[in-house]
């Protein structure tokens, strides 16, 4: 798989990407519980694009993944139980990350998930911070694989109804023994 930034040409084939995603866990389970039209959306993509926060990971011609790696906790990251008492600024998060159901069982979100380890290394920061839905069990299965710490069940204060709670994880990247494949 090929990951990196994103441009503004990519916006019609990743909003394509998502769409797809998204009719496929209608179909089946919604674990992230995003909605058609909603998030994630053109309009959201095409911001996380302009802001340099959109990845996109190709097999060929292919969009086989997607991710976006900012440092915004788009809600109150604050009451984590977080092993490292890091300031805002001090780690990235991975949001709405996704492989297309045509490449799953390949290792992609496992690749895509290193990547951002490893690009956040190399940019200085001390961890990288997710939040997953809590009954989302393949990204909490993969997180935990991939040596995040759990950091709690909390309420971020983003005002979901749906979603009123959220599992955070943390991977510290200051270990001197982080390895990345």
């Amino acid at each position: 798989m090929y990951i990196r930034k994103s441009e503004m040409a990519d916006l019609p084939a990743l909003t394509k990407f998502y769409d797809q995603v998204v009719d496929y866990l209608y179909e089946n389970v919604n674990y992230p519980r995003w909605e058609k039209g909603v998030y994630p959306c053109e309009e959201s993509i095409k911001q996380r694009i302009q802001k340099g926060e959109q990845f996109i990971g190709c097999i060929g011609p292919f969009v086989a993944g997607a991710f976006v790696f900012n440092e915004d906790p788009a809600g109150d990251y604050s009451v984590g139980e977080w092993k490292q008492n890091l300031k805002e600024g001090e780690y990235l998060i991975i949001h709405t990350l996704a492989v297309h159901y045509s490449f799953y069982g390949k290792g992609y979100a496992t690749e895509m998930v290193n990547f951002a380890k490893k690009l956040a290394k190399e940019l200085g920061y001390k961890a990288v911070r997710v939040d997953v839905v809590p009954d989302n069990y393949p990204a909490r299965r993969l997180y935990e694989s991939l040596g995040f710490s759990y950091a709690g069940n909390k309420d971020l204060s983003r005002n979901f109804e749906h979603i009123p709670t959220f599992c955070l994880y943390e991977f510290d990247l200051t270990k001197e023994k982080t390895v990345f494949d």
